[in-house]
């Protein structure tokens, strides 16, 4: 019986034990070897590291990297992966929100964590340990345990650690590589940060399945030939990427280069895939199957999928590509802004997700209570539900098509974005008084009140405090916001004032 993904690790390398099973530009790792040295490094994870506690890693994305993660599960603890690149800040915020000491790091970043409020565990310590591995906290691991968490953006400028477990991993790679269909034989090409939830479903793809997993290095994405060149060495036969990483290769004109012949199943998510771009694909790649994917984190990837058909009219998508129907196991529904069931078709309501899929929680947040609810239209037993923030409806077809986010959160880049969290981050220079962000175009446009600045010195300000995806694209001086009614600001009128910028 299996009830955590170390089982589903076990039982993969007891099938293939000298099949790859991890593997960088640099190096790769079978999954015999991938055990062995997982459990290895658990054993100086379980002496810095409580049971159950977060263990952060900043290691640039590699074969090691995913040893240590697993390092981290064998030690009875969950991990949560550092970019090395965020300001100083959010990486202090991340720290304290996971509440640790320690931090398994390279040596190369020796310099950066001199500014954190952690110690770091280098490599050395690793190796002059040489403790043995003891099983006991593995022994005692159950599917409601943490797994990992992945931070996502803050609205009040806190990232909060979205908290996966076991189970949650476990029911969703299960259903996803059978329906799917990812076999042992296919090798799978790693596009995601390993702090983006993609990443997940080729990491464990591989895990539950014994495909290999190929990490692609982030500077391919920069040069398509390269890109390309990987894909087609590898024997790529599966992507599971952002669209903003497929639309890199279609737009840069990529396949006019090489078009990678082994590729069978190509999966895209995070942001609405556009039909121009998905068009070029399929004329490139016309035998592959194309997959929409709709999910937040918090429901541990996606909760709903729909398949292009081969011979679909791409153009006949008016609404965009649908968000298809529920993965099995997994529950949506809409609900309006008064908690009620909507039933009509076509009809505007905020997606709610139901099922072992849910996530945790938010780690150490009290944001945990206002998204993670009971189920307002269950009145007989508790069934805990996650309420996404995004709107979409329901087609006589079955199928859910996005609308776009209740709030002002946004997906960007491949990642999710609270725009008040830029606008604070803004409003903090000394020169703004206040700052207001719209996202139209696929680009961040941010408004703002106070002395007109230099763009340059506003970005030289928002770089200590923000990733590079979350800085906006312009700003925009004006001498008042205009305002709704209600008082509120009135973003329909500060994008008619963009768009005579734009002119």
């Amino acid at each position: 019986m299996k009830f955590t993904i170390l089982d589903y690790l076990e039982e993969t390398s007891s099938k293939f034990p000298d099949k790859i099973a991890f593997a960088d530009i640099n190096s790769s790792v079978t999954w015999k070897e991938f055990v062995a040295r997982s459990k290895e490094k658990s054993a100086v994870i379980s002496k810095y590291f409580k049971k159950g506690s977060a263990v952060p890693v900043m290691i640039e994305k590699s074969v090691k990297t995913l040893e240590y993660f697993f390092a981290a599960l064998y030690a009875g603890c969950f991990y949560s992966y550092f970019d090395a690149t965020f300001p100083d800040s959010r990486l202090n915020s991340m720290i304290e929100t996971l509440g640790v000491k320690h931090i398994i790091a390279d040596n190369r970043f020796e310099k950066k964590l001199s500014n954190l409020n952690i110690t770091p565990l280098f490599e050395k310590a690793f190796d002059e340990e040489c403790l043995e591995y003891d099983d006991t906290r593995r022994r005692e691991i159950i599917d409601t345990d943490a797994a990992y968490a992945n931070f996502t953006s803050g609205s009040t400028g806190t990232p909060k650690a979205v908290v996966v477990s076991h189970r949650c991993v476990i029911d969703f790679i299960s259903i996803f590589t059978e329906l799917f269909g990812i076999e042992a034989d296919d090798n799978i090409a790693n596009q995601a940060p390993f702090d983006f939830d993609v990443s997940v479903k080729d990491i464990f793809s591989g895990v539950f399945t014994g495909a290999s997993v190929h990490l692609v290095p982030k500077m391919f994405f920069s040069f398509p030939t390269k890109l390309l060149d990987f894909l087609e060495e590898r024997e790529i036969t599966i992507l599971i990427w952002a669209v903003s990483a497929l639309c890199i290769v279609s737009t840069l004109n990529g396949f006019d280069y090489k078009i990678p012949k082994k590729l069978r199943k190509i999966m895209f998510s995070g942001e609405v895939m556009p039909i121009k771009q998905l068009e070029i694909w399929k004329k490139f790649i016309p035998n592959a199957v194309y997959i929409n994917l709709y999910g937040p984190t918090e429901i541990t990837c996606n909760c709903s999928y729909f398949i292009i058909p081969q011979d679909a009219k791409l153009s006949a998508y008016t609404k965009g590509i649908p968000m298809g129907k529920p993965f099995p196991n997994e529950r949506i529904f809409l609900l309006d802004e008064n908690n009620s069931l909507v039933t009509d078709y076509d009809t505007e309501g905020e997606v709610c997700v139901s099922g072992s899929c849910v996530a945790l929680g938010y780690y150490n947040s009290e944001k945990t209570k206002e998204v993670f609810v009971q189920n307002p239209l269950n009145k007989s037993t508790f069934e805990r539900i996650y309420k996404t923030g995004d709107l979409a409806t329901l087609n006589k077809d079955g199928n859910y098509y996005y609308i776009g986010r209740k709030d002002t959160q946004i997906k960007h880049m491949g990642h999710r974005i609270e725009l008040g969290e830029i606008e604070s981050a803004i409003a903090s220079y000394e020169n703004i008084t206040r700052a207001c962000c719209i996202f139209t175009d696929n680009k961040i446009h941010a408004f703002y009140t106070g002395k007109e600045s230099e763009k340059k010195e506003i970005v030289s300000l928002l770089k200590q405090s923000l990733p590079a995806f979350m800085i906006p694209s312009d700003f925009i001086y004006t001498d008042e916001f205009p305002l709704t009614k209600n008082g509120k600001v009135d973003k329909k009128a500060l994008t008619e004032i963009l768009n005579e910028h734009k002119d």
